[in-house]
């Protein structure tokens, strides 16, 4: 008997749908807060480099907790676990609200990152728990749907609160919605037992390896661009201890009886391929959350406010796309609708690629049309292709992993994406320096009646390199742009080798 029998269909929506509100919260506070981090150092009196940590400190704690839902599921439960994670969460959003000073900020965001990670791969496995056919494929594309629209949505909702209310209300919004989870959750999923025997076997080395890799390797690509790399000493320590406690975790995966993390899953060819897609949609999606607001407000001036609303229709067109996937999903083969999503964000950089000055929210529509679009498709399907083949007993470990990777591709394409920015700009300044001689008939119009050594003159010259350095900037951002699109062109042609999911069979009432 299925340990969820006792439910009706209306008690497992319900619970699903409460168990994805708390996900969304979670995943949402990652952006959230990017858009307004200028007023939150304003407001704790801190610097740029320090009010940086508000975002750094949860990605790390979230990136290191993923991957130890599985076991923490297993020792716990499912519910009581995903209930403690909400109340926690829930507790330092409102310690993050009411926060003195920058450190104690981030050390609350750290714990808030910590306890809410643990919410969103749960999400995940249970809805493998509560529906089959049809019903399943509707679950995976909600899930899909939050995963790429909660962080997307951040920034516009992140910037609208602060810019009505203030930046303490980003944090007191998760005070409702977290209370209700807390009390809805241990209500109605009841999907697993708690197994307190299992700290005495736990892989304690495996979690300690995990906790330093991660950590460190998440610090490493946060602060590497910034401090250009292995030049400084915390990031080249940081970078050596990574590489050397990941080799050891992976070790440790492949070797150990009951493994923190069962890399052993990474043979099935599904798996594999689906955590290599979750990984590339990660450096998608949040790498362009990260290019197109940083654009449009260091090139084009915009506010917090104004970058929320331009970004919004990316948003609006995932949300159309979610009945649209529904209905083919139920009809046509999940690795053509994943090629389709791939293919259609690979168009969607190859839009942004001609990028100029002077573009808008207009100019953006169509790109981030296709983006939206290719998100719903391209996630909701790999969900159910790389889990939807797995056995019950495997489905904890294996969706924290899955979580992983698309955490760590964002990580990776966020740093990728900084250091494109900050190497690209410069080529490209110089380059287009070297075009400015006399044979130049717009610089010369630009210094025509103009004296030396004169304060006009001066202000000619400082004209003259804010255009250069603007344009310099805009081309940097279109080579961003088209890195993301070879990663997702490289994707798409792979969708092939991935195998059609049989139909899944219920679980037994033992598989938990």
């Amino acid at each position: 008997m299925s340990p969820v029998a006792h439910l009706t269909p209306g008690q497992k929506i319900f619970a699903f749908a409460s168990m994805c509100l708390g996900m969304f919260i979670a995943l949402l506070d990652i952006q959230i807060v990017s858009a307004s981090l200028r007023d939150i150092g304003g407001g704790l009196s801190a610097g740029a480099d320090d009010t940086a940590w508000v975002q750094t400190s949860y990605l790390i704690a979230e990136i290191v907790v993923i991957p130890l839902s599985g076991w923490l599921s297993r020792v716990f439960s499912t519910r009581w676990l995903f209930a403690a994670s909400a109340a926690g969460f829930t507790l330092t959003s409102l310690l993050c609200g009411m926060a003195w000073n920058i450190q104690s900020m981030i050390w609350f965001r750290a714990a808030q990152g910590f306890l809410g990670g643990s919410m969103i791969p749960l999400v995940f496995t249970t809805a493998f728990v509560f529906f089959q056919g049809k019903q399943r494929v509707i679950a995976a594309a909600t899930i899909g749907a939050i995963a790429s629209l909660a962080p997307t949505l951040g920034p516009t909702l992140g910037g609208w609160i602060t810019d009505n209310y203030s930046w303490h209300w980003l944090f007191f919004i998760n005070l409702l919605p977290g209370a209700f989870v807390t009390i809805a959750v241990p209500l109605l999923v009841k999907i697993d037992e708690a197994d307190l025997s299992l700290l005495k076997a736990g892989d304690w080395i495996g979690i300690a390896l995990i906790a330093i890799f991660l950590g460190c390797l998440e610090y490493t690509l946060e602060e590497g661009p910034r401090w250009n790399w292995l030049e400084d000493d915390t990031i080249r320590a940081t970078a050596w201890a990574s590489l050397v406690a990941g080799v050891l975790f992976v070790w440790r995966g492949l070797t150990a009886a009951h493994p923190i993390v069962d890399l052993r899953a990474l043979r099935d060819r599904n798996f594999a391929l689906g955590c290599f897609f979750s990984f590339v949609t990660g450096i998608g999606l949040f790498g362009t959350i990260y290019l197109t607001p940083l654009f449009l407000g260091r090139v084009e001036g915009y506010s917090a406010l104004q970058i929320g609303k331009a970004v919004l229709s990316t948003g609006v067109f995932q949300i159309m796309a979610i009945p649209v996937y529904a209905m083919l999903a139920n009809r046509v083969d999940l690795r053509w609708l994943l090629m389709v999503g791939l293919a259609l964000f690979t168009l969607s950089m190859f839009e942004f690629t001609p990028i100029t000055h002077d573009w808008s929210a207009t100019e953006l529509m169509l790109p981030q049309a296709f983006r939206g679009l290719g998100q719903q498709f391209a996630v909701a399907p790999t969900v159910t292709l790389t889990l939807g083949g797995l056995p019950p007993a495997r489905l904890k470990q294996a969706s924290g992993l899955f979580n992983l990777m698309r955490n760590l591709g964002g990580a990776m394409g966020i740093a990728a994406c900084a250091t494109i920015l900050n190497d690209r700009t410069n080529l490209h300044f110089h380059r287009l320096a070297e075009r400015l001689t006399p044979a130049n008939e717009p610089m010369n119009r630009l210094f025509e009646g103009v004296q030396p050594d004169t304060e006009a003159y001066t202000a000619a010259l400082r004209s003259l390199w804010q255009l250069t350095f603007r344009e310099a900037q805009t081309l940097t951002y279109s080579d961003a742009f088209f890195s993301i699109m070879v990663c997702f062109a490289i994707a798409t042609v792979m969708v092939p080798l991935m195998r059609k999911v049989q139909a899944p069979q219920a679980p037994s009432a033992d598989a938990h």
